[in-house]
């Protein structure tokens, strides 16, 4: 399971590498003119409208925002796949820090998408301190 969930926080880093590329190398509006997409698809019409009223100093910033998070993601998911105890350490940090934000955003703007996110990371959560309870490396009783 361990590995699976370093694969999914890997998988993370590489996307917000691939957008943080796109942010700071080509800006909104060359990228909203790349990315070809079906037009009666509401979701993505609505994001790359949201996407062409960003100034490029702030897309910019926003790309390095995504380098940072990326170099988190691939630590975490580095370290899951090697086993490290470390990583669940790290992984229960970063994601359950994360949950209060998630759940502000659900209960602000609700949607199923955001309702499974939180329930994964939860979920990982929740198997991480177990694991490291069952495996007696958790300081606390």
């Amino acid at each position: 399971m361990l590995r699976v969930i370093g694969a999914l926080k890997i998988a993370k880093a590489l996307l917000l590498v691939a957008a943080g590329i796109g942010m700071v190398s080509v800006g909104a509006h060359t990228l909203v003119g790349l990315v070809h997409t079906d037009v009666g698809n509401r979701y993505m019409t609505r994001m790359l409208s949201k996407l062409s009223t960003v100034p490029p100093r702030k897309l910019h910033h926003l790309g390095i925002g995504c380098f940072i998070y990326a170099a988190l993601f691939a630590t975490e998911g580095i370290g899951l796949w090697m086993r490290k105890v470390w990583a669940e350490y790290v992984t229960i940090i970063i994601t359950g820090s994360f949950i209060p934000l998630e759940v502000y955003e659900m209960v602000k703007h609700g949607s199923w998408v955001k309702g499974v996110v939180i329930a994964v990371n939860v979920a990982i959560v929740v198997y991480l301190v177990l694991r490291l309870r069952r495996d007696k490396h958790w300081p606390f009783r």
